[in-house]
């Protein structure tokens, strides 16, 4: 079994997940890019109860381009997109890689909402998919 842990930049948020991920990818909707400040948001998918969160993330609810919920949570202190809860994918937490605290492993298994993704984006010979496959 699999030990994570991680947090935002200042410390406020920290974690520690506990198993193996179900689900590791990289978003290309507009949504993920405006909350990442990036060209796309790298994620990992774990149930919501193998992650132990410590300090009180801020939550911004948003709905994605699927025009399902999606609640935003990031640092109120300073600003780290941390995690993510989306109504297509109940009972899951979508933890943000970036914030691992060794976040090397990671390997992403598929892009998605592809048909935003920047044009200088290159996804190599991981899946694609226009939308959300789920």
């Amino acid at each position: 079994m699999e030990r994570f842990e991680g947090g935002c930049l200042c410390g406020q948020v920290r974690y520690v997940i506990e198993g193996d991920p179900a689900a590791s990818m990289v978003c290309h909707c507009t949504h993920c890019q405006k909350q990442s400040g990036s060209a796309f948001s790298t994620i990992i998918g774990m149930p919501e109860n193998k992650v132990s969160i410590n300090g009180e993330p801020v939550t911004y609810r948003d709905s994605g381009e699927s025009g399902k919920s999606v609640e935003r949570q990031f640092c109120g202190t300073c600003g780290s997109p941390l995690f993510s809860k989306v109504e297509v994918s109940p009972g899951m937490l979508w933890v943000k890689a970036g914030t691992l605290d060794d976040p090397s492993d990671y390997q992403p298994s598929a892009h998605i909402w592809t048909r935003s993704k920047q044009c200088w984006v290159d996804t190599g010979d991981i899946p694609a998919f226009d939308t959300n496959p789920g």
